[in-house]
């Protein structure tokens, strides 16, 4: 093989695993986040994993954290926020309304599943 089969061979595995690590096309905008009457509310789906992976929302804010599930039969329904020391299973269907508080600027919030294969993160500033 010559030189230019080699590199158009290299550049094709650099993009087929940039495309494998970052999940293909992720530019979607989410519109998660919502303040209503003075509280602010942040909707993660949970099903397969957690959808969106990282929110941003604003600090100083009471806030509510929203899980949304919709069939929901696998690990993602089992929760664990550690700094919340909140752990509890999901309904398989529904919204579930989790209170936390006031959240501070540059401290984030993680979650995730009860084997720890999913996860999201909720960014405050």
């Amino acid at each position: 093989m010559n030189k230019t089969v080699y590199i158009i061979i290299t550049l094709a595995l650099v993009v087929a695993i940039g495309i494998i690590f970052t999940g293909g096309s992720n530019s979607k905008s989410v519109q998660n986040v919502e303040i209503r009457d003075g509280v602010q509310y942040v909707t993660i789906d949970a099903k397969g994993g957690y959808e969106p992976r990282v929110s941003l929302a604003k600090a100083g804010i009471p806030t509510k954290l929203v899980m949304n599930t919709k069939g929901t039969y696998d690990c993602s329904a089992a929760l664990v926020i550690k700094s919340l020391n909140y752990q509890n299973i999901l309904p398989q269907n529904g919204k579930t309304e989790i209170d936390i508080g006031t959240p501070k600027a540059g401290e984030p919030l993680q979650g995730v599943c009860g084997m720890g294969m999913y996860s999201f993160q909720v960014k405050f500033d």
